[in-house]
């Protein structure tokens, strides 16, 4: 499990390198994933222990989201100023992803009728 947790942590870095090296606007840790995606995909499965490695990671995510709540209560403030525009992006962005799976779903499910 060790060298899975490794992998994925290398992937990451290989993102990190890549993102700095070519000056991506894209974070590191995304390209990262895409990385690990691609292998994932080449090889056809993901072997046990990788699973239980990114398991380990999920079940311990929560805790990598109170650096960010404590940062957003310190400039709580600057949220405050901005609400409209922030608010107006979230609801806008919230239909948008709303109308583009209907969307999508209606489509993938029309080939799925014709299969059946």
């Amino acid at each position: 499990m060790l060298g899975y947790l490794t992998l994925i942590f290398v992937c990451q870095l290989a993102g990190e390198l890549v993102v700095g090296t070519l000056a991506m606007p894209v974070p590191g840790p995304v390209v990262g994933m895409v990385l690990l995606f691609l292998y994932l995909a080449l090889r056809r499965t993901v072997p046990e222990g990788l699973g239980q490695a990114a398991g380990g990671l999920q079940r311990a995510m929560s805790l990598l989201f109170v650096p960010a709540g404590a940062g957003m209560m310190l400039h709580f403030h600057l949220l405050a100023e901005a609400a409209l525009p922030l608010g107006l992006g979230l609801l806008v962005s919230t239909i948008a992803t709303i109308a583009v799976t209907g969307l999508l779903m209606s489509w993938l499910g029309r080939g799925a009728r014709d299969d059946g």
